[in-house]
């Protein structure tokens, strides 16, 4: 990245990669969804609220004609056209970018641009959005088009993305679009010590074992006709993803203790942070649950590959709010920095940033300087998957702090609290 400076608010940016990488696709991200424009090349293109604009957005913050897009095949120049709110990159205001990586992120008003290559990939079709989730991104409207292809099917679903991605949200709509009808059972199996394991899962019968004093359906009991949402999955224990596999395989369950089967109707949706087919390779999941679990795997993307959903996000969050801190909306400077930030929590993430920050802003508008954005270093994810990390030394860098020592694990705090408690990670007693 190249910046010179004149002034803070007159500057050029210049964002560079290698390769060609036009042509290019627009993607204006506001409070009410995202639209796309493709751009033509060396062809000047104007971005606004004017009818007169190539791309028009309604969005009070933005100019009439508030900036100019021009692209080549190695990069797309953006120049501010005398706006009043200015143009934001990389959460510095600028008279004038060249973006040649993609994608590439802008800030005008309350708007979120996006410069990505459209390449030979062609666009994932309208899409109405996943019931519970937000946005309408390219990268969000391919999940919403897998989801909905396979949602009246019975076939198993793994949902694999990075913690805070909305893995839960995501479980949740292919119930509502699929067996709404029936029982939603999410289960955190991560979070699951090996011993109960079997009677979460399947239930058991009275005396079974010492404190079985009744009788106990387990999740796929439970979860007949429904989902059952096997949340962390790729933390079960190699005797319990046996156990599994039959069940899912034969579709039928025998509690603990019982003398017969039972046959089960459920929709198994099962979710990871985990990179599966790497613990595959290592030997660490069983290649054959595996298979039967993912027939159809559904990728959630990270925030920082979705920035044009960060203000209906945004705009979504502040509204929960609300009743407890009021009304709030974002600058363009505080969207900007937003935007800029790489987001290693995800939407999770956004949410605790964007509660700090109303609570700290006396009035309605959120400035920049209310954002308190943690830089949290990345946990390698070869290294933290074969456990060679020190979670000691995670959680001392946090002061004990099991929730913030998961967030920069990049796993829920119960999944993380689990595995010290089962020693699976050596490090202090968790608090």
């Amino acid at each position: 990245m190249k910046m010179t400076h004149d002034h803070d608010v007159n500057c050029t940016l210049e964002l560079t990669a290698k390769g060609a990488l036009g042509p290019w696709r627009v993607e204006v991200g506001g409070s009410d969804g995202v639209s796309t424009v493709d751009l033509e090349l060396r062809t000047p293109m104007t971005l606004g609220t004017s009818s007169s604009a190539g791309i028009r957005v309604a969005d009070r913050t933005v100019s009439s004609l508030h900036c100019q897009l021009l692209a080549d095949e190695s990069c797309v120049e953006v120049m501010d056209l005398g706006s009043k709110n200015g143009l934001f990159v990389g959460g510095a205001r600028v008279t004038r970018a060249r973006l040649q990586q993609a994608p590439a992120s802008f800030v005008v008003g309350r708007t979120t641009v996006t410069i990505r290559s459209r390449g030979p990939v062609e666009p994932a079709a309208a899409c109405e959005a996943l019931p519970g989730l937000v946005g309408s991104s390219e990268p969000m409207r391919r999940v919403a088009e897998e989801v909905r292809r396979h949602v009246s099917t019975r076939a198993p679903i793994l949902i694999q993305g990075e913690s805070g991605t909305g893995k839960d949200l995501v479980a949740r709509a292919i119930h509502a679009l699929g067996r709404a009808d029936g029982p939603y059972v999410p289960l955190n199996v991560g979070a699951i010590a090996e011993s109960l394991a079997d009677s979460e899962l399947f239930g058991h019968r009275r005396g079974a074992f010492t404190g079985a004093i009744s009788h106990r359906q387990g999740a796929f009991e439970l979860a007949h006709r429904g989902t059952l949402f096997l949340d962390e999955v790729a933390e079960l224990s190699p005797a319990v993803q046996i156990r599994l596999l039959r069940v899912v395989e034969d579709g039928t369950v025998r509690p603990v203790g019982a003398q017969t089967s039972t046959r089960v109707d459920v929709r198994i949706v099962s979710a990871s942070w985990a990179a599966l087919p790497t613990r595959v390779e290592e030997g660490r999941f069983r290649a054959d649950l595996y298979h039967r679990l993912s027939t159809v795997t559904v990728l959630l993307p990270p925030l920082r590959e979705r920035r044009s959903d960060i203000p209906a996000l945004a705009e979504s969050l502040l509204l929960r709010m609300r009743s407890e801190i009021g009304p709030k909306q974002l600058s363009s400077g505080a969207l900007s920095t937003l935007v800029a930030h790489t987001w290693p929590g995800n939407v999770r993430e956004l949410g605790s940033v964007l509660y700090r920050a109303a609570a700290a802003a006396t009035g309605v508008e959120i400035e920049a300087q209310h954002l308190s954005l943690n830089v949290v270093a990345r946990v390698p994810r070869r290294a933290h998957d074969n456990g060679s990390f020190d979670a000691r030394a995670l959680l001392e860098r946090h002061a004990g702090n099991v929730s913030a020592a998961a967030r920069a694990a990049r796993m829920p705090r119960t999944t993380f609290r689990a595995l010290l408690l089962r020693g699976t990670l050596e490090g202090a007693a968790p608090s």
